[in-house]
């Protein structure tokens, strides 16, 4: 992991970075591995309450790395080549409802606690697509991003189809979908796919990262779980499962510690 991606944990923050800085972090085996082991433990490490995901060096992610698309052309695992492509390859669910590719972005999302990515030079094809996998994004006005895959001939296939239609208008989509054209952060505000467009991206993620850990862990966690499911649950069940949640959550050690710290004017001491 330490190869493609640095991680430390501080005062319930987690700050993952992209260290394949000589290839602009793009992704290769090593990298989804790494993406994918990082978002994992993260998912069962006690005391995580926020996570900021970014890159270093010259840009956030600048997608696949050429190197993988001479693999792509060849059976892998046994599978049969046929009509039109592969046979049993990406189409195996490997991670739940997922491939391994999915899982890269999957896995962010579906962390326990918020994600949010901090992009800057670009974020290309799975490198947009990585991107989309957090919770908020925070872009620098001047990064260049595309869903490049329609200039390879592809199809964007990392989750990006699932998400994107929860965050811009299907018709804006469609035509970036279909052009592949490069756009700007300050394009992506302006459409959805930004959250906040900012020239210090990582720093304001942090700052947001820092303030989301000093909120009730029980609350935020509740909170990502049903925004989670409201995405998919028709209105009668997220109804009931908001109500489930918040039976849950009153009178319990961390609500009562929420009120009190507001009564009091102290800074609030939580359990995990």
């Amino acid at each position: 992991m330490s190869e493609r991606i640095s991680l430390s944990i501080e005062n319930g923050v987690a700050d993952v970075r992209l260290v394949r800085m000589d290839k602009m972090n793009a992704l290769d085996d090593a990298m989804f591995e790494a993406l994918i082991e990082t978002g994992e433990r993260l998912a069962t490490e006690k005391g995580i309450r926020a996570v900021v995901l970014s890159g270093e060096g010259r840009a956030f992610c600048a997608g696949l790395d050429m190197g993988n698309f001479g693999k792509m052309a060849a059976p892998k695992d046994g599978a049969k080549k046929e009509e039109g492509g592969m046979l049993g390859r990406l189409e195996r669910r490997t991670h739940g409802i997922v491939n391994r590719p999915q899982h890269a972005v999957w896995v962010w999302r579906q962390l326990p606690v918020p994600v949010i990515a901090a992009v800057h030079g670009v974020a290309y094809g799975g490198g947009f697509q990585v991107m989309l996998g957090a919770d908020m994004r925070y872009i620098a006005p001047d990064t260049k991003l595309s869903i490049m895959e329609i200039k390879w001939g592809l199809v964007p296939d990392m989750a990006g189809t699932q998400i994107m239609r929860h965050l811009v208008r299907e018709d804006i989509v469609r035509e970036l979908t279909y052009t592949g054209r490069v756009f700007t952060g300050e394009e992506a505000g302006r459409i959805g796919f930004a959250t906040r467009v900012t020239a210090t991206p990582r720093e304001d993620a942090l700052a947001t990262a820092r303030e989301i850990a000093g909120k009730s862990p029980d609350a935020i966690r509740a909170s990502k779980r049903l925004l989670n499911a409201a995405v998919v649950a028709e209105p009668a069940a997220g109804l009931l499962m908001e109500s489930v949640e918040q039976d849950k959550l009153i009178g319990s050690r961390n609500q009562i510690e929420s009120v009190m710290s507001n009564l009091e004017k102290r800074a609030a001491n939580y359990a995990d």
